[in-house]
């Protein structure tokens, strides 16, 4: 799909990055529901599972537990996302981050 062809002002690019920006917001709200003590059993845990060994700082098992949380979360691929976003972008707003903007400039630029 086009994003000209539903009706939006915004370029893809922009759209693309709103829904990176979604997608990394629906991660992050998920992170924020663990325990200090979920993020460093599910890191390590996660973190042995690839081989790893030894310490880890709080800095790395927050990285691993986000990218083990990103492979199991189920968000809509874009092209089932973007249909629903034209047609109610308002619903989304709430769950913007607000990377996005940086994101667009960049790919804009």
């Amino acid at each position: 799909m086009d994003a000209g062809d539903a009706g939006s002002a915004e370029p893809r690019e922009v759209l693309r990055a709103k829904y990176l920006d979604y997608c990394s917001a629906q991660v992050a709200d998920l992170l924020l529901y663990l325990s200090p003590d979920e993020i460093y059993l599910l890191a390590h845990r996660a973190y042995r599972e690839e081989g790893g060994e030894g310490d880890l700082t709080y800095v790395e098992m927050v990285r691993i537990a986000t990218t083990w949380l990103s492979r199991k979360v189920t968000l809509p691929p874009f092209d089932l996302w973007l249909p629903d976003y034209l047609t109610n972008p308002d619903s989304y707003e709430e769950y913007f981050m607000g990377l996005w903007e940086s994101e667009a400039k960049i790919n804009i630029d």
